[in-house]
């Protein structure tokens, strides 16, 4: 990886996201009780509502897991210039910050360094599976509610 890519880690369930700061470190959130060469259990940060992003080695951070380089955004978004993703990235380090698996969480924070705008296609993808199973659910209720009551006039 370049300085200020995009790391999507593939977790059993769930990707988890880093940006890539060079040297072989990496930025991420973590759980905020989490020690620094703990890879991430996300659901801690999920129940607690806050995170502590963490500077930490890519192979501590990606463990017996893998991952891939997915700067995916680059077409819709222009990156910032690679010196400010990694200043902004700096600051942050140590940091508690808010979390929310629905709209800040580790792929909103790494692309809203790399492009300025938070962004997670993790959670759009979700949100409109849950939509459409809702509607479809919803369809099925209908037409077993019509179908019991044109059962019940026969």
């Amino acid at each position: 990886p370049e300085p200020g890519d995009l790391i999507e880690i593939f977790r059993p369930h769930y990707q988890h996201w880093a940006l890539y700061l060079g040297d072989g470190y990496v930025i991420n959130v973590t759980p905020v009780d989490e020690g620094p060469s703990v890879a991430l259990s996300s659901a801690k940060a999920v129940v607690s509502g806050k995170a502590r992003v963490r500077m930490q080695l890519l192979k501590e951070v990606v463990g017996s897991n893998t991952y891939h380089i997915n700067n995916k955004y680059d077409a819709k978004y222009a990156p910032l210039p690679v010196k400010d993703i990694i200043q902004r990235a700096k600051r942050f380090i140590d940091q508690e910050v808010s979390y929310d698996v629905l709209g800040n969480n580790c792929e909103h924070f790494v692309t809203m360094l790399r492009y300025g705008e938070g962004i997670s296609e993790q959670v759009d993808n979700t949100i409109t599976a849950l939509g459409i199973a809702t509607v479809v659910l919803g369809a099925f209720s209908v037409m077993g509610l019509l179908w019991s009551r044109s059962r019940e006039r026969k």
